[in-house]
């Protein structure tokens, strides 16, 4: 898969385009001992190979073959900026115990999302006893955007890190942008089925 002659016949015939979700740092190789060699923009599109490996995807980008991080890519183009005034009117709210960051989370997302009517906040374990956690019920591209959209405005709903699809965010890593993580065994538990959100 991965000698020359390969390549080029993967380059050559690469046929479809899907969208960046998100700055996508661009690998020569999918191992990990590939070299970074550039980074490709959110919302842009993308020549992509078909194939994949080690958790990434081959793309086109000048020509040469690069790969980039699984599960970024989207056959939509990424909604255009989304502001955090917006008004909540589908009905769902959050208890009064949370903190005032957990309910301006759920009010962002409530009016840019208003599709999403589940969301996950006070029980018996760790930062959701405290109040200062969410877990928004969405997966698929839609979860990558709410998952980027919580990303963007972290400073202003007060988020300290989200998770969604076994990757993780931190504002105190955020150079590093989305971090893979271990395999927790079920789909929930590794967060595909829903962002999770941790405010300060």
């Amino acid at each position: 898969m991965m000698r020359p002659a390969a390549i080029r016949r993967a380059v050559e015939s690469a046929d479809t385009t899907q969208w960046t979700t998100t700055d996508l740092n661009l690998w020569t190789a999918p191992g990990e001992k590939a070299e970074q060699v550039g980074l490709l923009d959110a919302s842009v599109k993308v020549l992509l190979t078909g194939r994949e490996l080690g958790g990434r995807q081959e793309v086109v980008v000048d020509g040469k073959a690069r790969w980039v991080t699984a599960g970024y890519l989207s056959v939509e183009k990424p909604s255009p900026e989304r502001g955090l005034s917006g008004r909540c009117d589908n009905g769902t709210s959050v208890p009064a115990g949370v903190s005032s960051n957990i309910r301006a989370v759920h009010q962002a997302v409530c009016s840019n999302f208003p599709e999403i009517t589940t969301y996950g906040t006070l029980r018996s374990d760790g930062e959701h006893a405290q109040g200062i956690a969410v877990d928004i019920m969405v997966s698929g591209a839609r979860g990558w955007e709410v998952a980027e959209f919580i990303r963007a405005n972290s400073s202003a709903l007060g988020v300290s890190y989200a998770i969604h699809a076994r990757n993780i965010w931190s504002v105190q890593r955020s150079a590093e942008g989305w971090r893979g993580m271990e395999d927790r065994g079920s789909a929930t538990a590794n967060h595909y089925d829903h962002v999770h959100v941790t405010t300060f």
